[in-house]
């Protein structure tokens, strides 16, 4: 199953990205990262999961999140897309169209960092799924 991670606003050169960029080396060909302007609309699925990333979503653990991706995978999807939003959050209607509303926790958390921990977040849970020792329990 691919994982697009689709992100308001340009990361540029720096740490976050290169965080962003280690985990996307890892996980080649499966996960991709998308950049849109602030105000343009969410590109279209190819009719996957969405998760959107909401501080009034399902604090998963890294557990619960690989289950939840295991589960979809095997059901057949092939995609699942990640929506990162502005400094604003989403909107009303983009929430009620998501699959999962995922939060990082209850801390805010500055949306390039956002990038780099869902980032890593999905290479753990692809670790977790294929039974690789990167995940310690």
């Amino acid at each position: 199953m691919k994982l697009v991670i689709v992100a308001r606003g340009r990361i540029g050169q720096s740490p976050e990205a290169e965080l962003v960029d280690r985990y996307a080396k890892r996980l080649r060909g499966v996960l991709s990262v998308t950049e849109i302007a602030e105000n343009a609309p969410w590109p279209k699925g190819d009719g996957g999961r969405t998760v959107v990333l909401d501080e009034t979503g399902t604090d998963l653990t890294s557990q619960a999140l690989a289950a939840q991706l295991g589960l979809w995978r095997d059901e057949g999807v092939r995609e699942t897309r990640f929506l990162i939003g502005a400094a604003d959050g989403h909107d009303p209607a983009t929430r009620a169209s998501a699959d999962l509303l995922l939060c990082m926790g209850r801390a805010t958390w500055p949306h390039m960092l956002a990038r780099a921990m869902l980032a890593e977040q999905l290479y753990r849970a692809t670790t977790i799924l294929t039974g690789h020792p990167y995940h310690r329990n």
